[in-house]
């Protein structure tokens, strides 16, 4: 006889495949059909809240500013460490006994610790709210770091890091952040080296959270089935135990360094992998906009960029090749990569720097300006398909500084970047030069046999 249950796990995810319609439909709407509330609770926790009742779903999101960048000296990816362990017991509960509530009422949470940030998210259905932000509670203001589940999650990244001495993308992707910002902390790998993680303490874990996990730099979002009169006192909670304000070292802006710079390490692979990028525009620099979509003209994601073209599907260099904007709290960059045969390599690099460069004299076109401004337009809602990503976006904007008005200001914002602003601004972004890393056995180079270091 076959039967089918429809155990909590199942619900959940029915929740899941309901709420994607729902939401894509509120965020694709005219504005004012979605609102964004900003709740306060009695503690004075601010919350970003979308009231979402037509499915039993709550998705939250949260960020404490602090990140690898307050890993102590010579202790790189303790901020890594702390945050894979504070889902490993906390509380009067040991490692297993937490997963295992967690596992019966099919709550999904998750740590990560990013350069500048450390994020957090609950999954839950609504009929869980309680529970669910009972063991967030926890998991954020008592953290057992149980000797056992730090030897076991050590363990585990120092893994990672063996894997990454074989991997061609991570090797020029540390190189490429390690020569960019030597010196600086976003120099260092977020989970570290083999080296400085075997020298992280309990100790250091600990006062780690202690410095970091704090009400004064946390963003929260909640998508999702819960007003906000429930959601309140929940806050307070969870957060309302943590210290007031952190105890965070002051971290210095800084610049990419190393441009015009060329890097090669030698790896014997069937493809060299080449990473490049320069100096940025900062998120809330007014130019950011009309950098943003230069970028997308030029390699951004989309099959029509000028790089995909080039060197694509132009001359088949490459299977793909993009470029991004990446904006942290102390610095911006824009960083692009590829991969290539190693005896079409010094062509890629050159054909790459080419295409940068002209489109840095000349400016885009505008008929790839209009074309960029619509495809940006239509496919924003379009990466907004799940309640998670809506919550993790809303934490975003606050990090960033931008207002919950976002949704409605984005789309004027695009509308007012003029021709002359994406040519100027293509100059502004584009003619400093570039940092590049090549790894591989690229033929006609000299390579360097030295592997990737921390500083």
């Amino acid at each position: 006889m076959n039967a089918f249950t429809l155990t909590s796990s199942t619900l959940r995810h029915l929740a899941y495949a309901l709420a994607l319609p729902l939401l894509v439909t509120a965020f694709a709407a005219p504005a004012g059909a979605t609102t964004i509330e900003r709740v306060v609770s009695p503690g004075g926790i601010e919350v970003w809240l979308v009231h979402e009742p037509a499915v039993p779903l709550i998705a939250m999101d949260f960020a404490f500013i602090g990140g690898a960048v307050q890993d102590p000296p010579g202790k790189a990816g303790t901020a890594n460490l702390m945050a894979s362990l504070l889902d490993e017991g906390a509380g009067d509960l040991d490692s297993k006994a937490f997963s295992d509530r967690l596992e019966r009422r099919a709550i999904e949470m998750n740590f990560s610790a990013e350069r500048d940030h450390i994020r957090g998210s609950l999954r839950t259905l609504s009929e869980n709210c309680d529970e669910a932000f009972d063991l967030l509670r926890l998991a954020v203001t008592s953290p057992r770091f149980d000797a056992s589940d730090v030897e076991l999650n050590r363990a585990q990244i120092l893994s990672v890091l063996r894997r990454q001495t074989t991997s061609p993308s991570d090797i020029a992707s540390l190189r490429w952040w390690q020569t960019a910002f030597e010196g600086h902390p976003y120099g260092r790998p977020v989970n570290g080296t083999p080296e400085t993680l075997q020298a992280i303490t309990v100790d250091d874990l600990k006062t780690y959270a202690h410095k970091v996990l704090a009400r004064a730099n946390l963003k929260v979002s909640v998508v999702g089935d819960i007003d906000a009169e429930t959601l309140k006192p929940l806050l307070d909670r969870v957060f309302g135990a943590l210290p007031k304000e952190p105890d965070l070292a002051p971290v210095d802006n800084v610049t990419p360094q190393g441009l015009g710079r060329r890097i090669d390490v030698s790896l014997d692979v069937p493809q060299t992998v080449v990473d490049f990028g320069g100096p940025g525009i900062a998120r809330k620099d007014p130019d950011f906009m009309a950098a943003y979509i230069v970028n997308h003209i030029l390699g951004g994601g989309a099959s029509d960029s000028r790089l995909y073209q080039e060197v694509r599907e132009k001359r088949g260099l490459v299977y793909s090749v993009s470029d991004s904007l990446v904006w942290l709290d102390h610095a911006a960059v824009m960083i692009g990569g590829t991969a290539t045969r190693a005896d079409r390599t010094n062509e890629t690099v050159d054909l790459i720097q080419r295409e940068i460069h002209r489109l840095a004299e000349n400016g885009p076109t505008e008929e790839e300006l209009i074309e960029a401004k619509n495809y940006l337009n239509s496919s924003f809602a379009l990466n907004l398909d799940t309640s998670s990503k809506i919550a993790s976006l809303l934490v975003q904007l606050q990090l960033d500084g931008l207002g919950s008005d976002y949704f409605v200001k984005r789309p004027e914002m695009i509308a007012a970047v003029t021709l002359d602003d994406a040519k100027r601004v293509a100059k502004r972004l584009l003619d400093n030069g570039l940092l590049v890393t090549v790894v591989g056995r690229p033929q006609g180079v000299a390579a360097s046999t030295a592997p990737p270091t921390a500083h």
